[in-house]
């Protein structure tokens, strides 16, 4: 996090929802629009807890945020219950990328677990199958629309079943076919990455990308696991790390208690190896891994110079948007402009693309668009 250089530090709003955005951490049956859940529901006879729109949104906020990761998880019993078909899914899928376009994200990766889709008789394949077909569905209205925006598939195995091999060979399949990397998810507390090691070696073997949840419901031993078991790449959250850091006492000057912080040495390690953390502010509030979004580990972090990425988790079930998560930070953790370009770039050069992609959505994309907005405000 560098020091800002232009004036006024503030951003606007319209700002914020012009920039170019970047999201590695979003669950695909955690973005569903509420009126599609509703309609997709009426179809396969499943109960909500609300028939409104805005109702349902609202309950799905309520019901998320009780401090407990596990209380969250069970929300998706609803979102879930909708997505056992090719069609819906489909749906969904192109849905999603129309909505995360809309909000100006022009990278994105969607992740879920394909295992989670079969109830109604799809194979792992056509769950694959279907929700490659409606991102492509949805990148292409989004252009017609006059937004760019490319996304890829993450597939997560469940850290508490047991078909963590099936589901990187599914991966390993599809890895020219959409797919660009592989994630645990799930429970965290008491179902270590250990347990799927065989799994992720063939997954290193392979050389493919490996993202795995740690450090969100659980500590400092979680993401050791999740770094030198699990060889991931990046950290789906990891704002635990926090736990290996000892910071000094807070002053008017140093608010974090930065200048005397001391690192232990995994904290050491994610920041030397600059190990991205897909940090997700709203839903660790509803989750309890974090108290205030003032009080949030990203801003402390990114100024210590951890590689910190801003994601949505799940957008309905959070109720945010990319463009509502940074207006917080914004809003009520002092961050400036060149803050929310620090960590639009972490994220664009830590997407699962090619390297030459990433260069060239960080020059073509990334840069230019921050580029706007500062010399607009400038001018302002």
């Amino acid at each position: 996090m560098t020091a800002s250089t232009a004036v006024p530090s503030h951003v606007t709003p319209e700002a914020i929802a012009a920039l170019p955005k970047v999201v590695l951490h979003d669950h695909l049956d955690g973005g569903l629009r509420p009126a599609t859940l509703i309609e997709l529901a009426g179809r396969a006879a499943h109960p909500l807890p609300a028939d409104e729109p805005e109702a349902l949104g609202r309950w799905f906020v309520t019901a998320a945020s009780s401090g407990s990761l596990e209380q969250y998880l069970s929300t998706f019993e609803h979102t879930l219950a909708v997505l056992q078909t090719a069609d819906d899914l489909r749906r969904v899928a192109r849905e999603s990328v129309i909505d995360l376009a809309a909000d100006g994200v022009v990278y994105a990766e969607q992740r879920y677990a394909p295992e989670l889709h079969v109830r109604g008789g799809l194979t792992p394949q056509q769950v694959v199958d279907a929700v490659q077909e409606g991102i492509a569905e949805g990148v292409t209205e989004a252009a017609l629309a006059g937004r760019t925006i490319r996304v890829g598939q993450v597939l997560a195995a469940m850290r508490d079943r047991h078909h963590s091999e099936d589901v990187a060979e599914l991966a390993l399949a599809n890895r020219h076919r959409g797919v660009v990397g592989f994630d645990l998810a799930g429970p965290e507390a008491g179902f270590p990455a250990g347990k799927h090691k065989r799994a992720l070696r063939t997954l290193r073997r392979a050389s493919f990308p490996v993202t795995i949840h740690a450090g969100e419901a659980d500590g400092v031993d979680s993401i050791a696991d999740a770094l030198h078991t699990g060889g991931a790449l990046r950290l789906g959250h990891g704002l635990r790390v926090v736990d290996d850091i000892r910071f000094g006492e807070p002053t008017a000057e140093d608010p974090y208690g930065l200048d005397e912080a001391v690192l232990g040495d995994l904290a050491h390690w994610v920041r030397d190896q600059q190990v991205p953390l897909e940090l997700c502010p709203t839903s660790n509030l509803q989750t309890g891994a974090a108290r205030s979004v003032a009080q949030h580990p990203a801003t402390a972090l990114a100024r210590l110079g951890f590689a910190v990425t801003i994601n949505t988790d799940n957008r309905l079930v959070s109720g945010t948007s990319m463009t509502r998560e940074l207006q917080l930070l914004v809003d009520e953790a002092g961050w400036t402009l060149d803050d929310l370009r620090d960590a639009a770039l972490t994220a664009a050069w830590n997407g699962f693309i090619h390297h030459d992609e990433r260069q060239a959505l960080v020059d073509d994309t990334i840069l230019p668009g921050y580029t706007v907005q500062a010399n607009g405000r400038h001018r302002a």
